[in-house]
């Protein structure tokens, strides 16, 4: 009676097997490896370099933006301004540059020949009266101390002409070295100041770094901006990944590049085409939000399985089911992934 009672148990059991197996399309495949995990997406926080007052703010959450588009723009009237006044003093500040590069001007140096010809005449002057006033003191016609008086007169012109002749000679010999490069240095600067305030006009803008889709517009127009505020929350759409975890007698049967495919719940009836672009390099325990048949405390690797495509319908945080194909070929070194069939 008891063998009965065993033998019966053991048709029922075998019967529910199989609806099960039957229900569920027959039993999972040995040769593939089915993981539960989240979709992935960085996120950026947008803000500006600079600090100001927030004039127009262009994108809206939800928005799909491309590289380089322009979101929002603040108030750069005063540093407008402020790149002309340095504008303005490079300007002038060239002129001096090119005044001691072009050296003295012929007429400047007429003028100091002029000046050196004139000294040399009063040096002539001067010392036909000092020696007139020599003669006189010998024939005791005058006092000695007139002829002091034009001897010191003949003093003063002769270095009246040295003085000529030094101020003539640098005015042919042009600036000095020094001069120029002070003076090219002083230019530098002020180039390097217009520079700066052009750095800050361009920064005026905030971009998009990446294509992507606005998550949260956190300042509006009027709204002070600096570095520690941001803007902006950009979820950047590639690429997209599911975080997944591996148990360690998998890893040998999974390689970095390997194909797989991603479904979700929300479209049960795509398969992703997508593949194995991480695994980590160090144990965790399994976080709590992974579904597993193991123990809890039992040790995984982190991997990361980038979609090819769907990112459109593939959100932040969406559970997906990861299927991988076991034992495969190592792609080669450079292969792109992506590109190969379904």
């Amino acid at each position: 009676m008891k063998i009965k009672i065993i033998l019966i148990i053991v048709a029922v059991v075998a019967v529910l097997v199989g609806v099960g197996w039957f229900c569920n399309e027959g039993p999972p495949p040995q040769n593939e490896l089915t993981l539960h995990g989240n979709v992935d997406i960085r996120q950026v926080e947008l803000a500006f370099n600079g600090s100001g007052r927030i004039a127009q703010v262009l994108a809206q959450e939800g928005t799909r933006v491309k590289a380089g588009q322009l979101l929002a723009s603040l108030d750069t009237e005063r540093l407008r301004l402020s790149r002309q006044q340095a504008e303005a003093q490079v300007a002038v500040q060239r002129q001096v540059v090119a005044r001691y590069l072009a050296g003295s001007r012929p007429e400047e140096i007429r003028q100091v020949r002029a000046q050196r010809d004139a000294a040399r005449v009063a040096v002539a002057d001067a010392q036909a009266y000092y020696q007139r006033q020599a003669d006189l003191v010998a024939r005791n016609f005058i006092s000695q101390q007139q002829a002091d008086s034009a001897r010191f007169a003949l003093d003063k012109a002769r270095d009246q002409l040295k003085a000529a002749e030094e101020t003539l000679r640098l005015a042919e010999l042009g600036p000095r070295k020094e001069d120029v490069a002070a003076a090219k240095a002083a230019l530098a600067a002020d180039e390097a100041t217009v520079a700066v305030l052009q750095r800050d006009l361009d920064e005026g803008g905030l971009h998009a770094p990446s294509d992507g889709v606005i998550e949260n517009r956190i300042l509006e127009p009027g709204d002070m901006a600096s570095p520690q505020k941001p803007v902006f929350t950009l979820a950047l759409t590639d690429p997209v990944w599911v975080r997944t975890w591996l148990a360690e007698p998998q890893l040998g049967r999974v390689p970095v590049g390997a194909r797989a495919w991603v479904q979700t719940d929300s479209h049960p009836d795509t398969r992703y085409r997508a593949w194995v672009g991480y695994v980590s390099p160090s144990a965790e325990f399994t976080p709590k939000s992974v579904e597993t048949a193991e123990i809890r405390s039992s040790l995984v690797y982190q991997a990361r399985v980038f979609v090819c495509e769907g990112q459109g319908e593939l959100r932040l945080g969406m559970p997906a089911t990861v299927t991988i194909p076991l034992d495969q070929t190592p792609p080669a070194q450079g292969a792109a992934p992506c590109t190969d069939g379904k």
